[in-house]
């Protein structure tokens, strides 16, 4: 064979190569590619955010019933206000609650809902008033580091001779 027929099959190989890895990174990283399920949008204000994302996956028991499709500061309260795109056919009740979680010690933040008891269900324009904002590791270090030291103070001792 001559040169031309190897480089030609070389470059196939390399383009194919290059489509598997574009088509392996777009379904790791859960972009979507156009098979969108329909979707109703909430909300929910949190304090802190963390390193919250959108496109970040919402959870219930584990399993992903939506994205967080939006994240703004609110000018007249501060606090982050995240928009959520939920599945049509997953239905949670008004008093359902929302928090931030972190997948693994240092990974990916996403949101669990944990439904409530309402009868009446969330629907497309609703809030999400029950929050819990994330917990941001540097904060809880800080606290521990001046609770020991703290601790480690030696106590005050009444002057003498009073």
């Amino acid at each position: 064979m001559n040169r031309g027929v190897y480089d030609f099959w070389v470059g196939l190989f390399v383009v194919l190569g290059m489509a598997a890895m574009a088509f392996l990174a777009l379904r790791v990283s859960s972009v979507s590619t156009g098979n969108a399920a329909a979707v109703y949008r909430v909300s929910a204000a949190f304090d802190n955010i963390g390193g919250l994302k959108v496109r970040a996956p919402v959870k219930s028991a584990g399993v992903v019933v939506g994205r967080v499709s939006a994240i703004q500061l609110d000018p007249k309260t501060y606090r982050a206000v995240v928009a959520i795109d939920l599945e049509q056919h997953f239905h949670f009740s008004k008093d359902s609650s929302a928090e931030i979680l972190t997948s693994g010690i240092l990974g990916d933040q996403y949101i669990g809902l944990t439904p409530g008891g309402d009868e009446a269900m969330l629907v497309a324009g609703d809030k999400i008033t029950l929050t819990s904002s994330a917990l941001v590791l540097e904060k809880l270090i800080g606290q521990f580091m001046l609770s020991k030291a703290d601790e480690n103070k030696p106590a005050a001792t009444p002057a003498a001779g009073k």
